[in-house]
């Protein structure tokens, strides 16, 4: 962030001149392609990109509105959580995944999560084909179909744990969050790093590659010398595998109610 436009966002509550926070908008629209860009490889070729390039923008307006330097947060950290937020949140209103697919991926998880009961640890790729009655390229081929399903990604699965309402970064960024809510959010975080940490080596990696270091699955793909199409699988395959722990856990949790 320019020296300029930090001093602009620190003024900028109700008082911002129009003309520095059009200029603060304009100066971070390449986030909002930077995100919608990363959403973009899991989603089916109809999903239309300037539809989400416009609720990207409006995320990134809401970040500039609402950005409080004082909490010690960069601004570009902020706004990709919200710009994120934003198109996701727009995704799910529109309901662009068909219920075909859905019931696929939610197919595969609750076969994942039946094995890693019985077996008692991560069920091996040839394994979950067995289990659903399919060959190892059909399995693979079945992947890739219901990838788009997690589009939401780890944002998603952690709304699956009860609260709709509040994406991981962008809660804990956002301003006044009640300490019950922040504590909620903690333990949250930290089941779902538990759940990451018991993933296969492979996934963990992939896991890490792509949300912490922020690369794309084609470079991940160059990283691990397999294709992206084959990262996609593997990305695909982690996120099921954690929403299946994810799910344990929170009936875990309705059980001791």
């Amino acid at each position: 962030m320019s020296e300029a436009s930090s001093r602009g966002l620190r003024r900028y509550r109700a008082s911002m001149p129009q003309p520095e926070r059009e200029a603060a908008i304009l100066e971070y629209a390449h986030l909002v392609r930077y995100v919608v860009g990363r959403i973009m490889v899991e989603l089916p070729s109809h999903v239309d990109r300037d539809d989400l390039i416009s609720h990207g923008t409006i995320g990134l307006i809401k970040a500039v509105d609402r950005f409080d330097p004082s909490r010690g947060v960069k601004f570009e950290t902020y706004a990709i959580a919200v710009i994120r937020g934003a198109v996701l949140e727009a995704l799910r209103q529109d309901d662009w995944v068909p219920r075909s697919i859905r019931e696929k991926a939610r197919r595969v998880q609750e076969t994942v999560n039946g094995l890693e009961m019985e077996l008692g640890r991560p069920p091996e790729a040839q394994e979950i084909a067995d289990a659903l009655d399919l060959s190892l390229p059909e399995y693979e081929k079945l992947l890739t179909e219901v990838s788009v399903v997690t589009v939401s990604s780890l944002e998603g699965a952690m709304e699956a744990e009860g609260d709709a309402g509040a994406r991981p970064m962008d809660a804990t960024l956002e301003q006044g969050h009640a300490p019950e809510r922040r504590l909620a959010l903690e333990d949250r975080t930290r089941i779902l790093a538990e759940a990451v940490a018991s993933l296969p080596e492979r996934e963990q990696m992939v896991i890490a590659l792509y949300y912490q270091e922020g690369l794309t699955l084609k470079e991940i793909g160059a990283v691990l010398e397999v294709t992206e199409s084959r990262v996609c699988q593997i990305h695909t395959q982690s996120l099921l595998r954690l929403r299946a722990r994810l799910e344990r856990e929170r009936v875990a949790l309705l059980g001791t109610d």
